[in-house]
């Protein structure tokens, strides 16, 4: 398995960021292996896919070059680190600025082999950065307010996650096979690579993206980071997830689909970003919900947050369940 040996104080410096490349990334991702994990993204996808089978249709290089660069090992120069604060255009620039000697060496690690003729070529940099352009322009940019109001409110959620259970409990959840497992040792992948020592001082950023599972990287011994999917609730789209019927009928639609977003901890903005309703009418939703025992709030930093109680949960298991007793 993939470890790195992690300092407490490298941890206790280390910071949540959103990084529109690194979205824009995981969307080439999907694109590329063109399998929805849940309706929103099948929607995404038959919106996009056309036009993105039509660029590498267009560019006989664009094709092969990401079959050769998404690999277990992602070649580095498509994919670079994030940096708080960065725009697409700063990141992207770094892509086209690689060397392409480096290029095809890391393409050559890739495939764990040699390169095929058609990618022995010296502008891959310059490819990539077209096609990386493209998927930004077309498919993330229109969409990116939206999409960042959602990361946003997966790393107020995180960081409510530290304040209660600890780095660990944050670690664990990540992504399927990222696990904190004590004495600095925290496995990032389920891959057979040796342990990375990350050095005192060095960044270590957690970034959250809408679709896939995610993956790491590094530079150098400075920067690190762990890209992964934000919370489930939070990726797919509000209105297509159904809110148990029962639980409509008995508290009222609006006030049903908060109550089952709220397994995870919102504020009232995060939850107008999620579910399009006006603040005015989330705030009277939430005060009903939280006069009737169903949902608590707690302050977190500068940040209201908003949680199902243990009566709100067992309400919206209980209305999931199919009926037992017929009359």
């Amino acid at each position: 398995m993939g470890l790195w040996l992690i300092g407490t104080d490298t941890l206790a410096r280390s910071r949540f960021l959103l990084s529109p490349f690194a979205e824009t990334f995981a969307c080439l991702k999907l694109l590329h292996a063109g399998t929805a994990a849940h309706p929103g993204e099948e929607a995404w996808l038959r919106a996009h896919l056309p036009g993105y089978r039509a660029f590498l249709a267009a560019d006989p290089v664009a094709g092969p070059l990401v079959d050769a660069a998404l690999r277990s090992w992602i070649a580095d120069f498509v994919c670079p680190t994030p940096v708080a604060g960065e725009s697409f255009e700063a990141t992207v620039a770094r892509v086209r600025a690689a060397g392409s000697d480096a290029a095809r060496a890391n393409l050559r690690v890739s495939l764990a082999g040699p390169l095929p003729a058609l990618l022995d070529r010296d502008d891959l940099p310059e490819r990539a950065t077209a096609l990386l352009t493209h998927v930004w322009a077309e498919t993330v940019r229109p969409y990116w307010d939206r999409r960042r109001r959602i990361l946003e409110a997966d790393v107020v959620a995180r960081t409510a996650q530290v304040s209660h259970g600890g780095w660990a409990a944050v670690l664990d959840s990540l992504r399927p096979w990222t696990r904190w497992l004590g004495e600095s040792r925290f496995q990032v992948n389920p891959h057979a690579y040796p342990p990375r020592e990350i050095a005192s001082g060095a960044e270590l950023a957690f970034v959250p993206v809408t679709t896939g599972n995610g993956w790491v990287s590094w530079e150098g011994r400075e920067r690190y980071a762990v890209v992964y999917p934000c919370l489930g609730v939070l990726a797919e789209d509000h209105d297509r997830r159904p809110v148990p019927a029962g639980l409509g009928a008995l508290v009222g639609t609006a006030r049903a689909g908060l109550l089952v977003l709220l397994g995870t901890p919102l504020s009232t903005t995060q939850l107008v970003a999620v579910t399009g309703q006006a603040l005015g009418s989330v705030g009277r939703h939430l005060r009903v919900l939280r006069d009737a025992g169903l949902v608590e709030r707690r302050r977190a930093g500068r940040s209201v947050l908003y949680e199902r109680t243990a009566a709100g949960t067992v309400l919206v298991e209980a209305s999931r369940r199919p009926d037992t007793y017929r009359s």
